[in-house]
């Protein structure tokens, strides 16, 4: 089984790619396989270390079954085990988690990225025994924790990484953006816990815990700026890990007016994203499913210039890289 020390360079966020029509509400089959197939293959030629797919702006809780199971065995076989490959398998209720993990582990994904159940709010006991529950029934198949607090209206807090340890040996790693609980979080997962960050908090999470800092996740925009950030980190240059990490803040700046609020980018995370990375020109998202396919032009505008900059970032450190 994979642990947290085998998490190392970029981890890429995938879409769900999306054929034309796939915004309208009875809208069925509307996953592009094509596209799926031919970005998975860039981003293993690409570098990236390792896949998440089918988390948020992955449109896990808008995807019907049947494109996700359609998505996820194209993903599978195209990825063919070469870089770890985490598939999102959340969904309101324990059975149909279930039923998910059960069709990706078969599948031959590496591992799940999974978050808690939303219908209504769990407590720390909830959680813990929830993901306890998930190790059990699927021994060996690795988990990486989606610790989205606002999404799952849990705080994944210090005392959750403690407990979760000893109750679900499979957690491995989490998507984990809370820098300013970051240090605590990793003393209580005594080490079995890789907590990776968004490439936006990278350079700042290896200045808290330069010891773990092994690995950071970003969408589909190309990863040459994540591996170049990733090599400086791990050769502690300070000087080119800051200009790197300089280049993604100016990135990063234009859609800073959603990501700076929660209230906000809660909204309109999944648009945000999918049209950065559109406008990045790695990939084709492909129309927004709904009911989240509605987008203030400002917003779409902002996420527009932030995928222009990171296009840039990809020109500029492909160059570098070789």
């Amino acid at each position: 089984m994979i642990t947290a020390q085998d998490l190392k360079g970029v981890l890429a966020i995938m879409p769900t790619p999306a054929k034309e029509g796939a915004d309208r509400l009875d809208a069925t089959n509307t996953v592009d396989l094509d596209e799926t197939a031919r970005l998975a293959e860039n981003l293993v030629r690409d570098g990236a270390t390792g896949i998440m797919a089918l988390g948020t702006m992955g449109e896990c809780a808008t995807t019907s079954p049947s494109d996700y199971e359609a998505y996820v065995d194209c993903l599978l076989k195209t990825v063919r085990g070469r870089i770890p490959t985490f598939v999102g398998t959340t969904a309101l209720g324990g059975h149909e988690i279930a039923r998910r993990i059960k069709f990706v582990k078969e599948r031959g994904a590496t591992g799940t990225l999974l978050g808690i159940p939303m219908w209504q709010p769990a407590t720390l006991d909830m959680a813990v025994k929830f993901y306890a529950d998930v190790a059990a029934t699927f021994p060996g198949f690795p988990i990486m924790v989606y610790a989205n607090a606002r999404a799952f209206r849990f705080p994944f807090g210090v005392d959750f990484w403690g407990k979760v340890v000893d109750k679900a040996p499979t957690v491995m790693s989490a998507k984990f953006s809370t820098k300013a609980i970051l240090k605590d979080s990793v003393a209580a997962s005594r080490g079995r816990v890789n907590f990776v960050p968004p490439i936006g908090l990278a350079y700042d999470c290896a200045q808290i815990s330069p010891d773990t800092a092994t690995t950071c996740w970003m969408p589909s925009v190309g990863p040459q700026p994540g591996i170049a950030l990733m090599k400086a980190l791990a050769a502690r240059n300070a000087q080119q890990a800051k200009a790197v990490a300089d280049d993604i803040a100016w990135a990063n700046e234009p859609h800073h007016v959603m990501t700076g609020s929660q209230e906000i980018f809660a909204s309109y995370n999944i648009q945000m994203e999918k049209i950065l990375m559109s406008a990045s020109g790695y990939c084709k998202t492909g129309p927004i499913r709904p009911p989240y396919n509605v987008m203030p032009e400002d917003f779409r505008k902002a996420a527009t210039e932030g995928g222009q900059r990171y296009a840039k970032l990809r020109e500029k450190y492909s160059k570098v890289l070789g």
